[in-house]
């Protein structure tokens, strides 16, 4: 058995041996509906957004030949079960957190946000010029998908904590909510690791079976309202600097539309990521503002912890080496974003200092 047979059949499970036959889309008088299930509870701020600003673009601007069915997660799959539905043919589309899928393939992590990795712009110039879409391309054909990126958070809050942070060694033992490799670096502080659906982590923070949870930012952070649990808040955070979503279809299905249609998909998301990562940065300043005046203890984490986080991440990034193809998208992602990042500083990092002196 090939390496593309072994991981296919590996990421279907029994969902393959239950699918006999590609489900077919439905067609009614010369149109096409396409059924896209998301990893997003249905109306989770921003996140939701971006599924539904995807799914009405398309139809918008096939002029309804194709219609996009959007289903929340649990309204047709659960969160993490939309990878598998849609590569067995169960939905045709979904929109995610590529990262929710590091099982089937850790590399998966580039195409939301590895820890230390890219801003949402050094990851747009990777993907657009660097050689990121063709490499999503790549795994893609593996589990017999077609993605593009489509929505972005910008740079993440460190999180909520039912305490302060002023050493590593608080990692201790917390139960924190943090997917992806993040998590699996905090994993190695000590912390005990829960990857659980956005719907689902008010209630576990709530409740006390997690200790601390990232989400987003404060905009989409405050929507949840975990300010009315914990008052303790990160704002900067090392898991998720530039965190994409994603389109990604069936690749039969994809393949079987008009190359009008194919490129439709393709723009539809790509003005998604924009618009989502436009949405995210408009909201942040001011809903942190209104957190901080509510009394939540805006903090930001000591050097001893980011140097355990670096140390950590690193560490995750080294076990994964050995996959030839995480090999490839983790040195194509560094040296783009190496030479991004060289520019942005010297440019725009010394601009927003100077801005920032002059103006006050």
């Amino acid at each position: 058995m090939d390496r593309r047979s072994f991981l296919r059949t590996s990421a279907l499970g029994g969902g393959a041996a239950a699918a006999t036959a590609l489900a077919a889309p439905a067609y009614a008088q010369g149109k096409r509906t396409l059924t896209m299930v998301t990893t997003w509870g249905r109306g989770l701020a921003g996140v939701h957004d971006a599924a539904e600003r995807a799914a009405s673009s398309i139809t918008a601007m096939t002029d309804g030949a194709l219609t996009v069915d959007l289903k929340a997660a649990g309204e047709l799959v659960g969160a993490f079960e939309v990878f598998d539905a849609v590569t067995a043919g169960q939905a045709d589309m979904y929109h995610g957190a590529d990262y929710y899928f590091v099982g089937q393939h850790p590399g998966y992590s580039f195409f939301t946000a590895v820890p230390f990795g890219m801003t949402a712009q050094e990851l747009a110039n990777w993907y657009y010029f660097g050689g990121g879409m063709e490499l999503h391309d790549e795994l893609g054909q593996i589990f017999g998908l077609k993605s593009f990126i489509g929505g972005n958070t910008g740079a993440q809050a460190g999180g909520w904590y039912n305490k302060e942070i002023n050493g590593p060694e608080d990692f201790q033992g917390l139960k924190f909510r943090m997917p992806g490799l993040g998590g699996q670096a905090l994993g190695k502080l000590g912390a005990s690791v829960q990857n659980l659906p956005g719907s689902e982590v008010y209630q576990a923070l709530a409740s006390g079976a997690i200790d601390g949870t990232e989400w987003i930012g404060p905009w989409a952070d405050e929507k949840a309202g975990f300010q009315e649990i914990t008052k303790t808040y990160y704002t900067a955070g090392f898991h998720e600097p530039g965190a994409a979503l994603s389109v990604a279809t069936n690749r039969e299905v994809f393949e079987s539309l008009s190359p009008a249609h194919q490129k439709v998909i393709e723009i539809a998301s790509a003005e998604t990521h924009q618009w989502s990562l436009a949405q995210f940065l408009a909201n942040n300043g001011t809903a942190l503002q209104r957190l901080a005046a509510s009394g939540v203890n805006v903090r930001e984490f000591p050097d001893s912890v980011w140097d355990a986080f670096g140390a950590a991440s690193q560490q995750v990034h080294e076990e994964n080496l050995g996959d030839e193809l995480y090999k490839k998208i983790y040195d194509s992602a560094m040296a783009s974003m190496k030479a991004s990042s060289s520019w942005i500083q010297a440019s725009e990092g010394v601009y927003r200092a100077q801005r920032d002196r002059v103006l006050g």
